[in-house]
């Protein structure tokens, strides 16, 4: 990559187009003709200097400022009565517990993605990932106490595609593991859609009170106040990461494209996150807060750090790159004012609290010792009049409206639906339901995940009441801290992800959907009512008019969900989307990935010990089915063992989804379910099987249903199976009738250790629970 910028300029009104796009090329700069134009003509009314091409390039890139998404996503409610900020910040907020003076405590949660990084240099890119959403949490003064991960490979057979999954998990474990955030919550999916693009988003959570909450702009009346870069020294990594995010993986441009992605320091960020957390106290005592705002460096860096901290609050910004800190030599300015050099902040602060926050890192911490170069300093101040200015040896390098930098550039993109026929596949048992039983259970996206999350920290704060695989959800028990008042350490929060990439190939609205829908059944079944949802949007180019509609399809299924599906608490507010990510152009010459809507769900538990499990507890238990069994089989794994994907996928009824969740937390709230799974993978079949492996307790089941056998028990029509003890069952059916909701009882447990379903699978628990248990270990 080119980056001897030097002071010239590029003419987009004088010169030809082929020119002008020679230039870009030879800069790697990610702007077309036209956008040039704009900026030149509408923006500038001059010639833009190389860096200003280049921060446009990188701030109006889709990762940054949205530019064909942000029309579409005004269809989501983003407020409601537990929701203390919406998505405009780093992190989005809602209220989860209450002290008995009334004093609010919130979940912070971010959602991001980090994908393009990791299909190149993937230990790296899952790691800085990691790093990039945890700083997205930090920075809104919280404690981080959890995460999540949602990965998407290519086919399982091919070496590179075990090669990136390893690669992918080390880095996640490499970087979270050593900065004590567990991970409690994911999932995992190989298809070869994602045979060139796989899909690394992650989730985290933290909490706080509300009165410590720190904003990710620049406070009221901040005229003259400092711009503070803290952290590692800046170097060149991940220069341009934000706009390579935006193009499509061309195979010739990848061993170009590894200097695009950032370096990690797992130690040096658990330093980093310590200091500024106890920090942030310290301005609470000092009632600083309110003349401070603090954002992550990530996609842009000094750049799109400086320039969001001061547009989202009206202001312009002045930075002087002579000030900052560089990491290595012969650094040009413009490199270093776009890399997204790891492990930094930026601090906006009124002249009483910088030598504080100097002081704080530098000398308490002995952030100059941590690490060579690394530490705090003043690099620029906030202004009046809303310009963006970034000078060098005191010249003017950048010098624009700050607003046209983050918004300017948008586009109004058409889409027009996918032409192609779907049909109904006819299928031949010939080996019986037993065969395709033992083979569905190996399937790499059925089979025990634990060869993935078995390398990750999960207990590392001594807070995780449930881990990955022993539920559809994992539950963090958040304010165990003495910091914490007692009346509300036994809140718990449930955190579950979820997506089928099968389900989008079909259809693109019913599989976002059916992501929200699931999603919210994973933490409905550990006993917590759902929250709030945030979205990690992956699809294809936008460019491209069947990809964009299958995006617009996509905001449109969410939004509808979340507007349906209901507060508990609060019947006339929708479930509300408060924090989430757009990754497009997620594409190869071998075309795009499925629409992946990678949607999180957070839930809460008011007592954390009601919280339930999948595993059956004991013999002679009830067994429940709640939700009919419909022909939906589209998408299914089933019809993915025998190379066909289907037609028809589950297609959610609204309010039968928001009678289960109520239904369902009513009764884990009155402890009368002993065990629950969602029906989802595999079918009902599958959620039995998963049922009976922790504790090697055997089951018998009859389903009723006017379709044929393998329909019932493998399509993948949502809903739950529920283990209830007989002197619990009048009381379960009465909350169910009241909430109007399916209740089915199919069978129960037993000592034996066989499952038998339908008469038509009979098998040993062992030889099953072996299947599953190895079928992905196998494999890779």
């Amino acid at each position: 990559m080119n980056h001897q910028f030097g002071d010239e300029t590029i003419d987009f009104v004088s010169l030809e187009e082929g020119e002008i796009s020679k230039k870009l090329k030879d800069y790697n700069i990610a702007l077309t003709f036209e956008e040039g134009r704009k900026i030149q003509q509408d923006f500038l009314g001059r010639a833009p200097y190389i860096s200003e091409c280049v921060l446009w390039s990188i701030q109006g890139s889709e990762h940054c400022s949205y530019k064909s998404s942000r029309l579409f996503l005004n269809q989501y409610i983003t407020d409601g009565p537990n929701v203390i900020l919406g998505p405009t910040e780093d992190a989005g907020i809602i209220e989860i517990a209450k002290d008995k003076n009334g004093g609010k405590y919130g979940l912070v949660i971010s959602h991001e993605s980090h994908n393009h990084p990791s299909q190149i240099v993937p230990y790296e890119g899952a790691a800085t990932g990691i790093g990039g959403n945890v700083r997205d949490v930090s920075c809104m003064g919280a404690k981080v106490i959890a995460g999540a991960d949602a990965l998407r490979f290519g086919e399982i057979e091919k070496q590179k595609t075990k090669y990136i999954q390893n690669e992918v998990v080390k880095g996640i474990a490499g970087y979270g593991n050593p900065i004590g955030v567990p991970i409690i919550a994911g999932d995992t999916y190989f298809n070869k859609g994602y045979n060139d693009n796989c899909l690394v988003n992650v989730v985290h959570l933290g909490v706080l009170k509300e009165d410590e909450i720190i904003h990710s702009k620049a406070p009221k009346n901040a005229d003259g106040y400092d711009l503070i870069l803290v952290g590692k020294a800046t170097d060149n990594t991940g220069f341009g990461g934000a706009q390579f995010a935006s193009l499509e993986l061309e195979e010739d441009k990848k061993e170009q494209n590894k200097g695009a992605v950032q370096e990690p320091n797992a130690f040096l960020k658990k330093h980093l996150l310590k200091a500024t957390h106890t920090l942030v106290k310290k301005l609470k005592k000092l009632n600083l807060l309110n003349r401070v705002g603090l954002k992550d460096l990530g996609a842009g860096g000094i750049s799109c750090a400086a320039v969001e901290l001061a547009d989202s609050a009206g202001y312009g910004v002045e930075v002087d790159m002579d000030k900052v800190q560089f990491g290595m030599e012969g650094l040009h300015p413009t490199v270093a004012l776009c890399s997204e050099t790891q492990e930094r902040y930026m601090w906006v602060a009124c002249p009483i609290a910088t030598p504080i926050i100097l002081e704080h890192y530098n000398k308490i911490f002995e952030l100059p010792k941590m690490a060579k170069n690394a530490k705090a300093t003043v690099i620029g101040k906030i202004k009046n009049g809303g310009q963006f200015v970034v000078k060098h040896k005191g010249r003017d390098i950048i010098n624009a409206k700050a607003s046209d930098i983050t918004k300017g550039l948008l586009y109004e993109r058409k889409y027009k639906k996918p032409e192609f026929t779907l049909k109904k596949p006819k299928i031949k048992n010939e080996g019986g339901l037993n065969q395709i039983f033992l083979k569905i259970l190996s399937h790499e996206n059925i089979a025990s995940k634990k060869v993935i999350y078995e390398r990750y920290d999960k207990q590392v704060q001594g807070a995780t009441v449930v881990e990955p695989g022993e539920a559809d959800a994992g539950v963090v028990q958040p304010f165990l801290d003495t910091d914490f008042p007692d009346e509300i350490k036994n809140v718990g929060v449930a955190l579950s992800v979820d997506h089928n990439p099968r389900f989008g190939l079909i259809d693109s609205y019913w599989g976002a959907v059916n992501a929200v829908a699931e999603a919210m059944r994973n933490v409905t079944a550990v006993g917590a009512v759902p929250q709030a949802i945030t979205n990690c949007l992956n699809y294809g180019n936008p460019e491209k008019e069947e990809q964009m509609f299958q995006f617009v399809e996509g905001i449109k299924g969410i939004a509808r969900t979340c507007k349906n599906i209901h507060l508990k608490n609060h019947p006339n507010s929708p479930i509300p989307i408060i924090s989430g990510n757009v990754s497009l152009y997620n594409e190869s010459d071998d075309g795009a990935i499925p629409p992946s809507p990678v949607i999180a769900c957070v839930g809460k538990i008011e007592d954390v010990s009601k919280v339930i499990k999948m595993s059956f507890k004991k013999t002679g238990s009830k067994i429940f089915m709640v939700g009919k069994r419909r022909e939906e089989c589209g998408g299914s794994v089933y019809f993915d063992i025998f190379g066909e994907l289907g037609a028809i996928v589950p297609k959610v009824n609204f309010k039968e989804l928001e009678n289960q969740i109520f239904a369902m937390t009513d009764a884990i709230e009155g402890r009368l379910i002993l065990s629950a799974h969602d029906i989802s993978d595999g079918g009902i079949a599958i959620a039995l099987a998963e049922m009976t492996f922790q504790n090697e307790i055997g089951c018998e089941v009859e389903i009723k249903s006017d379709f044929s056998s393998d329909r019932i028990l493998f399509g993948e029509t949502g809903g739950f199976v529920i283990e209830v003890s007989e002197e619990n069952e009048k009381q379960l059916k009465e909350i169910f009738t009241e909430r109007n909701t399916g209740l089915f009882e199919i069978g129960k447990t037993i000592k034996r250790k066989r499952i038998l379903i339908n008469k038509k699978i009979e098998i040993e628990l062992e030889s099953a629970k072996n299947a599953w248990e190895n079928g992905l270990r196998s494999k890779l």
